[in-house]
C-alpha cells in the first residue's frame, strides 16, 4: 500500500475514543475543506502543523528510473501543497510570534520563500536592491516580513539556550536531529552574511507611510486561478489584510532595535540606534497598543530594553527623562561621585534600585579605591551606609563590609548615619514594622560604639527618642552608667568628656537642641518643664533665633509672669507659624491648637487670638486642599465672624483680614463686606476698605447705580498710584520736579495691593480691577492707543492731579494683573484682548496678534462658528490689519480689510499693491470674497504681467458662490466660509 492510500485509510478509518485526525491528503483533493477546517476551534491537526506536513510533502525528494534521489519536481501537486500551506499561514494572518513558536528555522525559512515566489519578488534578487516604494503593497510587505523574520532569528540565535536533556533516541531519529540542526546552522550563517541587507531593507520600509497589505486566503486563492495576473485584484492596494502604518512601525522599530541592540558590544553606536527605535517603539506602543492582530510586543522586554538603552546610550530628549541607572552610569563615568550620593539617598523614599545593583556600584568604588583613589573612602563608607539601611528595612543582616568602614566612628559617620535612616522614614507608607528594624538597629549601635560622646550623640537624636520604647531607652542609659564606671575605674588618665553625663550644662544642652527638632507639642511640654526642673532663671523662647512671633503679639506673650508658660506659647505659637509658612498644615494646626488649650484657660484676649490663626490656617488649609469646591458654611460664618467682631484691645494682623477679604470676594459673599463690616474695622485695616469698595462695586455691575460706588474704588485705587512730589534745585540753580517713588498718599502701597489682587480668582472682581487700571492707563498724557476693557464706562474720565499718578507703574501693573487673569482662566477673550492692546501698544505686532487670534478662537469653537461682533469690532480688526502691515503680510492685509462693517477698499487696494510681501499672497486668494477686491487684483497681475497669478485670481473670482445674482444669504454663507479658513490658517500660523 503506498503512502498517500495509507493516509486515506487512516483519515477514513473510525475510533470510539477520539475523532477522526483529518490528513492533508484529503485537503489536497479537496482544498474548500480547509478553510472549514481551519475556523474549527480546536482542529486536529492544528493549524500549524498542517504547514509543517504540507511543506513536507512539497519537498519530498523523488526517485528516477535508476533510484537516484532527485529533488523535489515542480508539479502541480506540490504547487497546490505549498499554495495550502501559505494559506494556513495567511489564516495566522502572518503573525511571526506564533509561526516562531511552533515551526523550525528550515521549514519557516521554506514557508516565507514561498510566500516571496507567491508576491512576485523574482527569486535571487538582492532584496536590498527593490525600490519598495514601486512595488505592490503585498510584495512590500512580503518581503518586509521576510526581512524581520531574517533578523529576528539572528536575535534568537544571541541568546543563550540551555540544552534540552533527551532520553534514549533511535538512530534515524537522532540522524534526523543533527539533520535538522546542520540546516539550521547554514540557514543562520547565511541570514548573518545578508544581516545588513535585511536592517537596510527595513529601515526603508520605515520610511513609507502608508498602509500596507499582506496575502490572505482569498487572494492566495486569486493567485492560484490566474498566476500570470499583472496589476489585477492580488495587486491592488486594498487587496489582502490591512496593516496600518503604524502597526508595520511599531513591529519594524521594535525588531531593528533588537538587532542594533546585539550589535552594540562590538560597535557602541549602534545602542543609540537601538535607543531610538525602542523609544519610537514605546510611544507607537502607547498610542495603539501592544497586541495587534499579526504581532504582538512584549511590554516588559521592551521596557528592559528602554532601561537598558538609557544606561548604555541616554537620551537627552526631554521626553525620555534620565532613569537612576543611566543617572549613576554617567555619574561613574564622569567621577561625579556626589551624584551617585545624591541618587542614592532620594532612593530611600522610592527603593526604585536593587539590591545587585546598589552593590554592585559599592564594589565597583571599593575597586577605585584600592587602585589609589583615597577621595573615595569616604564615599564608599556613605553608599555602604545606605545600602545597609537598605538591608535593615528588608530585613537582611548588617554586612561585614559595613563593620569593617565603621571600626573607627566619628561624628561625620555618625550625622550622616542618622540623616539615613531618618529620610528612610520620611515615606508615608513607612511601616510600624520598618521603625522598629531601625530602632533596633541604632539601639545595638549605641551598645557597640565605645566612644559615649558618639553614643549620645545618636541617644538625643530625635528619630532615636522617638521610636524607642521606654524599656529599651532605660536599657541603653543603664548600659552607659555602667560603661561610664568601667572607664572612671581604669588606670588610664580620665579625660574631661568622661564626665559629661554628670555635667548639667550638656543635659540642658541636649533638652535645648530636642526642644529645636521637635514639633510634637507634648514633647515640647514635657522638654520645657525639665530644663525650669533644672534652672529657672533661663528665657527658653530665646534658644533659636529662628523662633519669630508677630511684633504685634510678643508683647502680650512676653507678658505671662509664669516663665514655664511664656516660653511654652512663644515656642508653640513661633513653631505653628513656621509650620504652616512652609505649608505643613496638620503639623501647625497641631501646635496651634495645643497653644490655643493653653491660653483658654488664663487669657481671653490670647484665645482671639489663637482663634484667628487658627482661623487663618483653615483658610489656608482649604484653598490647598479643595478650592475648587464652595468651602463649607461652618468656615464662611467664621470669616464673617472675624470681620463682624467687636471686641476691643485685641491684637490683629492684618494677614488675617487680607486674606478673609480675599476669601469673601472668592466666593462672592459681598453683602458681608459691604453691610456687616464695623467701621473701626474698615478705617483701620486697608485690605478691609478695599474689599468693601470692590464689593460695592462687583454687586452693582452691570446696573446704573455703579458708578456711584466705583467713584469710590477710583479715588482709593488712584491714590495708592499716586506720590507725593518733590522740589530739588539742579547745579545751575533751576527749581525740577520730581516724584518720590518711595513714598505713597493711598491706604497701601502699589506691590502690596498686586500682592492682594493675585489671591483673588472670582473673574467679575479681577475683570473689574483690570478694567479700573486700563482706565487710569489711558488717561497718560503721551498714550497713542487705547486699550480696551469691559466696564471701562463705569470709571471717571479725569482725574484732578494727573502728575501726582505715577503711569509706569501703572502700565508695570496692568502687564502684571492681565498675566495673572490669564492663569486663572486662559481662555476669557476680553482678557486676551487687553493683553493684545499691550503688546499692540507697544509695538510687539507678532504678539498682539497672536491674542487677538487667541480671543477670536476661544469664543467661536477655533473659528468653527462666528465670531462675536463685540470681539471682533472694527477697533479690533483695524488692530489686527495694521499689525499685518507691519509685519509686511499685506495680502492678509486685504482680506482683514473685509471684515470691517464697511469693507475699506483704499487700504485694501494699497496693500495688494505692495510687491515686497511676507504672506502666501495668491495662495490667499481663495479667502477673499469680495469681488471688487479681485477684480482689482485680477488688474493688478495682469499689469503687471503676472499670468500665473492674474490666472488664480480669474479662478477665484469665478466661483458661482461669489456671483452677484446670488441670494444675501448664499453670499454670506460664502463670506463665512472664506473668514472661518482664513481665521484657522492665520491662528495655524500664529499659534
Amino acid at each position: 500500500m503506498s503512502a498517500e492510500a495509507a493516509d486515506r485509510e487512516a483519515a477514513t478509518s473510525s475510533r470510539p475514543c477520539t475523532p477522526p485526525q483529518t490528513s492533508w491528503f484529503e485537503f489536497l483533493l479537496d482544498d474548500s475543506l480547509l478553510e472549514k477546517h481551519l475556523q474549527k476551534p480546536h482542529s486536529d491537526p492544528p493549524p500549524v502543523q498542517l504547514i509543517v506536513q504540507f511543506l513536507e510533502q512539497a519537498s519530498k525528494p523523488t526517485l528516477n528510473e535508476q533510484n537516484q534521489v532527485q529533488p523535489p519536481t515542480d508539479n502541480k501537486r506540490n504547487r497546490t501543497l505549498k499554495l495550502l500551506a501559505l494559506k494556513v499561514a495567511a489564516h495566522l494572518k502572518w503573525n511571526l510570534d506564533v509561526l516562531e513558536k511552533s515551526l523550525s528555522v528550515p521549514v519557516l525559512n521554506m514557508l516565507l520563500n514561498e510566500l516571496l515566489c507567491a508576491s512576485k519578488v523574482p527569486p535571487g534578487t538582492k532584496h536590498v536592491d527593490l525600490d519598495l516604494s514601486t512595488l505592490p503593497p503585498t510584495t512590500v510587505m512580503a518581503v518586509t516580513l521576510y526581512n524581520r523574520w531574517a533578523i529576528r532569528t539572528i536575535v534568537q540565535s544571541g541568546f543563550p539556550v540551555k540544552p534540552v536533556k533527551q532520553g534514549p533516541q533511535q538512530p534515524n531519529v537522532m540522524n534526523q536531529i543533527q539533520q535538522e540542526k546542520e540546516l539550521t546552522e547554514n540557514i543562520l550563517k547565511v541570514l548573518k552574511e545578508q544581516a545588513e541587507d535585511s536592517i537596510t531593507v527595513l529601515e526603508g520600509a520605515l520610511q513609507l507611510k502608508r498602509d500596507f497589505y499582506v496575502h490572505t486566503m482569498r487572494t492566495l486563492d486569486l493567485l492560484a486561478v490566474e498566476p500570470g495576473m499583472v496589476n489585477g485584484e492580488t495587486e491592488n492596494s486594498t487587496a489582502g489584510f490591512k496593516i496600518s502604518s503604524d502597526e508595520m512601525q511599531c513591529q519594524g522599530c521594535y525588531d531593528l532595535g533588537a538587532v542594533y541592540f546585539l550589535q552594540g558590544p562590538t560597535n557602541p553606536s549602534c545602542y543609540e540606534k537601538a535607543r531610538d527605535h525602542f523609544f519610537r517603539t514605546k510611544q507607537l506602543v502607547s498610542k495603539i497598543g501592544a497586541a495587534s492582530d499579526h504581532y504582538a510586543i512584549d511590554e516588559k522586554r521592551l521596557a528592559g530594553y528602554c532601561q537598558a538603552c538609557g544606561v548604555l546610550a541616554p537620551s537627552n530628549v526631554v521626553s525620555q527623562p534620565a532613569t537612576p541607572y543611566s543617572q549613576i552610569h554617567n555619574f561613574m563615568k564622569t567621577n561625579n561621585y556626589q551624584g551617585i550620593l545624591k541618587i542614592f539617598l532620594e532612593d530611600h523614599l522610592n527603593n526604585s534600585l536593587p539590591d545587585q545593583f546598589r552593590q554592585s556600584v559599592l564594589r565597583e568604588l571599593f575597586q577605585k579605591s584600592q587602585q589609589g583613589n583615597g577621595a573615595l573612602a569616604e564615599l564608599c563608607f556613605k553608599v555602604c551606609a545606605c545600602n545597609t539601611v537598605y538591608d535593615i528595612l528588608h530585613g537582611q543582616p548588617v554586612t561585614v563590609q559595613f563593620h569593617q568602614l565603621f571600626m573607627k566612628p566619628s561624628k561625620e559617620k555618625i550625622d550622616f548615619l542618622l540623616e539615613v535612616c531618618s529620610r528612610s522614614l520620611m515615606s508615608d507608607q513607612a511601616s510600624e514594622a520598618s521603625k522598629r528594624k531601625i530602632a533596633t538597629f541604632l539601639k545595638n549601635l549605641c551598645l557597640e560604639i565605645e566612644d559615649l560622646q558618639l553614643v549620645f550623640m545618636i541617644s538625643s537624636h530625635e528619630l532615636f527618642m522617638k521610636m524607642l520604647t521606654d524599656e529599651e531607652s532605660k536599657m541603653v542609659v543603664e548600659h552607659l552608667r555602667k560603661k561610664t564606671s568601667r572607664v572612671s575605674m581604669c588606670t588610664k588618665p580620665i579625660t574631661s568628656f568622661y564626665d559629661i553625663p554628670a555635667s548639667a550644662s550638656v543635659n540642658i544642652g541636649q533638652l535645648e537642641h530636642q526642644l529645636i527638632l521637635t514639633v510634637d507639642p507634648w514633647r515640647i511640654r514635657q522638654i520645657l518643664i525639665e530644663l525650669h526642673g533644672m534652672t529657672s532663671d533661663r528665657q527658653y523662647w530665646k534658644v533659636s533665633s529662628k523662633w519669630e512671633v508677630p511684633t504685634i503679639y510678643s508683647g502680650s506673650i512676653l507678658g505671662i509672669k509664669d516663665n514655664l508658660t511664656r516660653d511654652l506659647v512663644y515656642i508653640l505659637l513661633a513653631k505653628g507659624l513656621h509650620c504652616s509658612a512652609i505649608k505643613d498644615y496638620p503639623r501647625a494646626k497641631q501646635l496651634l491648637s495645643a497653644c490655643l488649650e493653653l491660653v483658654t484657660e488664663f487669657s481671653p484676649k490670647l484665645r482671639q487670638v489663637m482663634l484667628n490663626e487658627m482661623l487663618l490656617l483653615d483658610i489656608y488649609t482649604y484653598e490647598a486642599v479643595s478650592a475648587q469646591e464652595r468651602p463649607p458654611p461652618e468656615l464662611i460664618s467664621r470669616v464673617r465672624g472675624y470681620l463682624e467682631m467687636r471686641i476691643p484691645d485685641i491684637p490683629l494682623r492684618q494677614v488675617v483680614a487680607e486674606e478673609c477679604v480675599a476669601f469673601l470676594l472668592n466666593w462672592r459673599e459681598n453683602e458681608c463686606l459691604t453691610l456687616q463690616v464695623p467701621a473701626s474695622l474698615v478705617q483701620s485695616n486697608p485690605y478691609v476698605k478695599l474689599g468693601q469698595l470692590l464689593a460695592a462695586t462687583c454687586k452693582e455691575l452691570p446696573g446704573p447705580d455703579s458708578r456711584r460706588t466705583a467713584k469710590d474704588l477710583w479715588e482709593v485705587v488712584v491714590q495708592i498710584c499716586s506720590v507725593s512730589n518733590q522740589h530739588k534745585r539742579n547745579n545751575d540753580g533751576r527749581v525740577c520736579l520730581i516724584k518720590n517713588r518711595d513714598s505713597t498718599m493711598g491706604i497701601m502701597y502699589r506691590n502690596e495691593l498686586v500682592s492682594f489682587i493675585k489671591k483673588l480668582r472670582e473673574p467679575l472682581v479681577l475683570t473689574t480691577l483690570l478694567s479700573l487700571f486700563v482706565k487710569l492707563h489711558n488717561l497718560r498724557e503721551d498714550i497713542v492707543n487705547d486699550i480696551t476693557a469691559e466696564h471701562i464706562s463705569i470709571w471717571p474720565s479725569c482725574i484732578p492731579n494727573l502728575q501726582a499718578v505715577d503711569f509706569d507703574a501703572v502700565a508695570v501693573t496692568v502687564k502684571e494683573l492681565v498675566s495673572y487673569a490669564l492663569t486663572i482662566n486662559s481662555n476669557s477673550h476680553s482678557w486676551l484682548t487687553i493683553q493684545a492692546d499691550i503688546y499692540f501698544a507697544t509695538n510687539e505686532y507678532s504678539a498682539a496678534l497672536n491674542y487677538y487670534l487667541q480671543a477670536g478662537a476661544v469664543c467661536s469653537d477655533f473659528f468653527t462658528k462666528q465670531v462675536p461682533p463685540e470681539v471682533y469690532t472694527d477697533q479690533v480688526i483695524k488692530r489686527m490689519i495694521k499689525c499685518c502691515s507691519m509685519l509686511n503680510c499685506h495680502t492678509q492685509v486685504a482680506i482683514l480689510c473685509q471684515f470691517l462693517r464697511e469693507i475699506d477698499y483704499k487700504t485694501a487696494f494699497k496693500a495688494l499693491q505692495e510687491q515686497n510681501s511676507h504672506d502666501g499672497m495668491d495662495s490667499y486668494y481663495d479667502y477673499i470674497w469680495d469681488v471688487t477686491i479681485l477684480e482689482y487684483l485680477t488688474y493688478l497681475h495682469h499689469k503687471r504681467g503676472e499670468t500665473d497669478k492674474r490666472q488664480i485670481a480669474i479662478k477665484a473670482i469665478g466661483q458661482t458662490e461669489l456671483n452677484a445674482s446670488n441670494p444675501d444669504e448664499v453670499l454670506q454663507l460664502a463670506a463665512q466660509r472664506r473668514k472661518k479658513k482664513f481665521l484657522q490658517s492665520m491662528a495655524k500660523l500664529y499659534f
